[in-house]
């Protein structure tokens, strides 16, 4: 794929290095400060996706983890949700995460 859209265009980019298959449970990055886990998850519940689970980076606000289901809720739930709108100049990264909560 060749559009500049593809988040996983560039070989050796962190993107890159950073490709797990479907999980339960979604990465999201690229978060404001000012952003809740309340406004997150209201967020996904109102795309019709549950969370069964939430939780901030201990270090960092900017990434979470957000349990749903199952893996084909969360692949609908990437579809959906990733490059949501946070703020005015901020948009969601949705990915598969490694790591369960």
């Amino acid at each position: 794929m060749q559009s500049p859209l593809h988040r996983f265009k560039k070989p050796g980019s962190k993107n890159y290095m950073n490709i797990y298959p479907p999980s339960a449970t979604l990465h999201l990055s690229n978060i404001p400060p000012h952003i809740t886990e309340d406004f997150l998850t209201s967020s996904f519940k109102q795309h019709g996706f549950a969370p069964k689970g939430f939780k901030f980076f201990p270090k960092d606000h900017k990434m979470a983890l957000l349990q749903l289901n199952d893996v084909e809720t969360a692949i609908d739930a990437l579809i959906e949700m990733h490059n949501f709108k946070l703020a005015e100049n901020a948009h969601l990264r949705v990915s598969f995460s490694k790591s369960a909560i």
